[in-house]
């Protein structure tokens, strides 16, 4: 939290790293599976994407094309190097090119709604981050209590077979309340802005489908490399895709909503 509040190259410098160890793992995980990334490669994308975002105007994200187009050309002419045709060279390529889009790619969306074109001044720009990142937290706190009191039908048991269908329930429900209960009391104040109380709803509801789509997609990663978690970074929490899989899908989805015209109202300080 603190360094959201600092803001520029050392949130940039968070998320690189943030991005690099979820990359790292994600591959840990392909091998498993008989793919083998360009490792070094991949990670060096993890860590360049933020910081190339910390580079573009405030309120714009910009990761240029042609950089990009450029990564998908460096990736695919050390893969004819290095990978035989019995060696997975598709999956290489493919792996190598999404695990830094997954990471990477998304937490970025963190930079740019802390750089909001509406954020005026650090506290403004640290609320408005914390607002899905919260709900998020909240989402998985409902679902995990909901669903270990009233859970009995599984949601998608092949995936994930602790997640039921109260606890998605549940946490929605609880999304929704402290989406509303954000936008009422806390933007205005902290950010100088205002969300209608129908728009923080319909915020809740995508923040939440969003966190528990990230964490059923993370699962299912997980259960096809056959492990149970990521890595062992934190003890007894897993690691970095454990711990960020919701966000992943969470940030880019707020983002794509607080970027439509009219839905952020600046308020008159």
């Amino acid at each position: 939290m603190a360094i959201i509040y600092i803001g520029g190259l050392a949130l940039a410098a968070l998320l690189s790293a943030l991005a690099a160890i979820g990359t790292w793992e994600l591959f840990r995980m392909a091998r498993t599976t008989g793919i083998r990334p360009i490792a070094a490669l991949g990670i060096a994308f993890a860590v360049v994407i933020p910081l190339a975002q910390a580079a573009a105007p405030a309120g714009v994200f910009d990761i240029a094309p042609e950089w990009a187009a450029a990564g998908v050309l460096l990736t695919l002419t050390l893969v004819l190097w290095l990978r035989r045709a019995d060696a997975h060279p598709l999956g290489a390529a493919a792996i190598t090119l999404l695990a830094p889009a997954y990471t990477a790619g998304m937490l970025t969306f963190g930079f740019a709604i802390r750089n909001h074109n509406y954020v005026v001044g650090r506290v403004a720009g640290t609320a408005l981050v914390l607002f899905p990142v919260l709900l998020t937290w909240i989402n998985d706190i409902g679902a995990f209590a909901i669903g270990r009191w009233l859970g009995r039908q599984k949601l998608v048991p092949t995936v994930s077979p602790g997640k039921t269908v109260a606890g998605a329930i549940g946490g929605l429900a609880c999304t929704v309340i402290v989406a509303w209960a954000y936008a009422h009391w806390v933007l205005p104040r902290a950010a100088q802005l205002a969300l209608s109380p129908g728009g923080a709803i319909a915020f809740g509801i995508a923040v939440s489908i969003a966190a528990q789509v990230g964490d059923l997609f993370e699962s299912l990663l997980k259960r096809e490399a056959n492990v149970k978690d990521s890595s062992t970074i934190f003890p007894g929490h897993g690691g970095v895709l454990d711990r960020l899989d919701s966000l992943f899908f969470v940030l880019p989805i707020a983002y794509l909503i607080f970027d439509i015209p009219g839905l952020l109202i600046p308020v008159p300080v």
